[in-house]
């Protein structure tokens, strides 16, 4: 697979320096107006329509035929066809960062100044091979220099999306490399690892946790929101049982979230998708524990192997949590949930309905 140094992706000319120019071509109103509209001023909060209306004491419809006005007219004049080559520059760089990208991510790229990226919008706007589709359902607001890329990379999202788990966590190699599959038809120079996760970032649909594990949004595994979605990461990314002293000291680590060790214990407790399976050990309920105590897992031991010996059942049920032998051989001696015959194997005593 390529690699692509989006770093080296660099814009030759300054966009403010080419927007002064092409607004000199204006009347004094119609130049406030597009620098209210695009926050091309001083201040770079752009204005509303009605907003500006108010302004000029014009109704709002007016404002937007003087915004129309005003582009019209500067992709007429003179001075528009002598930025050619830098609307060429552009175009290239979007073409370098996939022919398709989200405007975030694009004007990120180019600066993380507001002033700047106004200014780089308004030549979007202004130039004739940039597209922008608008945001929607599936989509961020995103543009393209070519429309028929544009649609397999949609198309191609939807289908990845489909294939995706409610509660997939897939590694980003795993994710970039089935994403890539999707699109094996489109030119060589798209196929790369930068351009794929710049492609998936113009999904509403599919996104990136903090750990750097891909799913849908809407799983709690890549949009966590509480203390119990960070514990179940932590937890996950360990491996294997941990203390709840040490899920909060990890929540902080690895997520910057302040997470006292009484709300995380608390927290742990009251969600089904862990267990304690030891001393204040947590353990994740999809690797297979039980939950219950001690003897709820001896039942349910005895329940999927019929009757066993203490030796099987101690081997077993350790399996099943982190506790000393002694604790198991305690538990199997209460008559009222357990008994043993006369080859000394032990079953469960059916308990009464509630």
């Amino acid at each position: 697979m390529k690699n692509n140094m989006a770093t080296n992706i660099t814009l030759n000319f300054k966009p403010k320096q080419i927007t002064k120019r092409l607004l000199a071509v204006l009347p004094t109103r119609a130049r406030d107006v597009v620098s209210c509209r695009f926050g091309l001023g001083d201040n770079p909060e752009r204005m509303t329509l009605e907003s500006i209306g108010k302004k000029y004491g014009i109704t709002r419809e007016r404002v937007r035929q003087i915004e129309n006005y005003a582009i019209g007219n500067i992709r007429k004049a003179e001075q528009f066809g002598k930025e050619k080559p830098s609307f060429d520059d552009l175009e290239k760089m979007i073409h370098k960062l996939g022919g398709i990208v989200s405007e975030e991510v694009l004007l990120n790229h180019i600066a993380k100044e507001k002033s700047i990226q106004n200014h780089t919008s308004f030549l979007l706007v202004l130039g004739d091979p940039f597209k922008r589709e608008k945001e929607d359902d599936e989509f961020h607001h995103r543009w393209y220099v070519d429309k028929s890329l544009s649609e397999k990379v949609h198309e191609s999202l939807r289908k990845l999306y489909k294939n995706i788990g409610d509660d997939d966590l897939i590694p980003e190699a795993e994710i970039v490399a089935s994403f890539l599959e999707h699109v094996k038809d489109v030119s060589e120079q798209y196929k790369n690892e930068e351009i794929a996760k710049r492609w998936l970032s113009i999904s509403k649909n599919i996104g990136k946790n903090p750990l750097g594990e891909w799913g849908k949004t809407s799983s709690s595994n890549i949009n966590a929101k509480g203390v119990r979605d960070y514990a179940f990461l932590v937890i996950r990314r360990h491996g294997s049982p941990i203390h709840f002293k040490e899920v909060a000291k990890a929540i902080e680590k690895l997520f910057g979230r302040k997470a006292h060790v009484a709300t995380t214990h608390n927290e742990l407790i009251k969600d089904k998708r862990f267990v304690l399976v030891g001393r204040g050990l947590y353990a994740l309920t999809e690797w297979g524990y039980v939950a219950g105590v001690v003897k709820d897992v001896i039942r349910y031991v005895l329940a999927k192997n019929g009757p066993l010996t203490k030796e099987q059942i101690i081997e077993k049920v350790l399996k099943e949590r982190y506790v000393k032998e002694n604790t198991i051989l305690v538990n199997l001696q209460n008559p009222k949930y357990f008994k043993r015959d006369k080859d000394g194997r032990y079953t469960a005593v059916p308990q009464p309905e509630k």
